[in-house]
């Protein structure tokens, strides 16, 4: 199985964009009542905290340059043929 890079940002950004759906749904479903306002919020402050979580995931190294104490794009150094 391929496996592909971990995208946090994307991640958090979709589970705030699900918790509107679901309060919208059950305001829709008549379990709750949800002001017209609420998603607007909710859904800023998952965008803020996305791009924080994006930020973070950014900045530190990752992969194999993290397991080898490396910089990340460092290079590596070249065999003499």
């Amino acid at each position: 199985m391929l496996r592909h890079e971990l995208h946090p940002g994307k991640l958090v950004a979709g589970l705030s964009l699900l918790a509107v759906a679901v309060v919208y749904a059950g305001d829709a479903g008549g379990a709750w009542e949800a002001p017209w306002f609420v998603a607007l919020p909710l859904v800023m402050v998952g965008l803020l905290v996305a791009g924080v979580a994006a930020a973070i995931h950014g900045i530190r190294p990752h992969g194999p340059a993290r397991r080898s104490g490396r910089a990340r794009g460092g290079e590596e150094p070249r065999l003499r043929e």
